[in-house]
């Protein structure tokens, strides 16, 4: 595949686009079951703000025992972008259209969202000569080829800031690849840095692909290639500056706002900028995982062979495996992501990059992610995943690809079959 700059999408496909969404959003909504849909932290903190409180005044119901009693209330340890983006739900709690947190609803409407998203890069990517049907494929591969499915499908807090997590990068990375718009690709940035902090590490990453973005997509004011003399090319060196500077500052607007009330929001509750309050749920100091602390290169043997070696249980009957349900290894869950290492693509070093540097995040962090199939926090990886698929792969279909995304579709459904409509699989 020619690594040729992605081309915005002219409006002809939009209702292609729709259409993969809506198809994404309603699979994803019958095809799950939200078990866990009363761990509603985000929801329960986000009502309290409404009535000006940063925590809850009585205690919680028991299943909710992650939450913080610190100072005679009771806090979550989702960060405040979390809390923010259930504020719509708690309003409408609030009005009384909703009384139960939509935990299933919310996780399909992500769902829906990314494969929007995710067919809208691989449309720009490939072109008017790429396959539809690859285009399809690989938009509904993140959320049906991955273990997406099965962990987002949960509907609990913890799994729908994940999927926010996955569903802003997706944008932002296509109001800045495709259609470059700072202050919308800010915002989702925001959206999903907000849901999970670690995210908060790729945000150079950003700044540098709106850095080099072509001149005729930054703006008329420096279209013009500069003309012969010095003069005259300083100054068109100047105008490139101060336009490049003036998308970068509307892209990390809304991201250092939030940054700050975070800051603020933590040293409200717990007297310190950095202390999101995780390790002060209760019991969690005495797990055996977080002896060095929350991040520690101890606990990245544990968390590289969860996510990359990790297998399935044996069993003596039909189907005689299963997957463990505190992990295994990515690319048994998902076979697609051997294609991740083929030759080719314009952005493979910065998503590598990325990839790389969450990993690495993700891998300190003491214990690899509790109930989940996989390993749910490779969630956030999708998004650069997906840029590394779309870009070294061929413009038309090609039969390992379809064998390798059926492959990945049956073992999720069935994971996702077993996990939420059976008892097969029980913490």
């Amino acid at each position: 595949m020619t690594d040729k700059l992605p081309q915005a999408d002219d409006g002809r496909d939009i209702w292609m686009a729709v259409a993969v969404s809506l198809f994404a959003g309603i699979a994803f909504y019958f095809s799950t079951k939200a078990t866990l849909h009363d761990l509603d932290y985000t929801n329960q903190i986000a009502s309290a703000l409404l009535h000006g409180h940063l925590g809850l005044q009585e205690k919680p119901p028991e299943w909710l025992n992650e939450m913080i009693p610190w100072q005679g209330k009771y806090y979550s340890a989702f960060p405040l972008g979390a809390v923010l983006s259930m504020l719509p739900v708690a309003l409408l709690q609030e009005v009384g259209l909703i009384r139960s947190f939509p935990g299933h609803l919310l996780a399909a409407l992500i769902a829906g969202l990314c494969a929007y998203f995710f067919f809208q890069l691989a449309k720009a990517f490939e072109g008017a000569d790429g396959s539809p049907f690859r285009q399809i494929l690989l938009a509904l591969f993140p959320i049906f080829g991955t273990w997406t499915w099965c962990n987002l499908g949960f509907g609990g807090a913890w799994q729908i800031a994940l999927g926010l997590g996955l569903l802003g990068q997706a944008a932002a990375l296509y109001f800045t690849l495709v259609r470059p718009l700072p202050f919308l690709a800010g915002a989702f940035f925001t959206l999903a840095f907000g849901n999970r902090t670690e995210l908060l590490i790729t945000l150079p990453l950003y700044l540098y692909l709106f850095w080099r973005q072509p001149e005729g997509q930054q703006g008329a004011a420096v279209s013009s290639p500069p003309q012969a003399g010095n003069a005259i090319g300083l100054g068109y060196l100047k105008r490139r500056f101060r336009t490049t500077s003036r998308m970068l500052i509307r892209f990390i607007s809304l991201p250092a706002i939030l940054a700050l009330l975070t800051a603020v929001y933590n040293f409200a509750r717990f007297h310190s900028i950095f202390d999101f309050g995780y390790i002060h749920i209760p019991e969690v100091a005495q797990e055996p995982w977080y002896e060095h602390g929350l991040f520690s290169i101890n606990a990245i043997p544990w968390n590289m062979y969860t996510m990359l070696f990790q297998g399935y249980e044996s069993l003596a009957y039909f189907p005689y495996i299963r997957p463990n349900g505190f992990g295994c290894s990515i690319f048994l869950a998902s076979p697609f992501l051997a294609l991740l290492f083929r030759q080719g693509g314009r952005y493979k070093m910065v998503a590598w990059v990325a990839i790389c540097l969450l990993t690495l995040v993700l891998w300190l962090h003491g214990n690899p992610g509790s109930w989940q199939f996989s390993y749910r926090y490779a969630m956030i990886l999708l998004p650069w995943m997906f840029v590394l698929l779309t870009g070294n792969g061929p413009q038309k279909i090609s039969v390992p690809e379809v064998s390798l995304f059926a492959l990945s579709v049956a073992i999720n459904a069935i994971a996702t079959w077993q996990f939420l409509w059976t008892d097969e699989i029980q913490p």
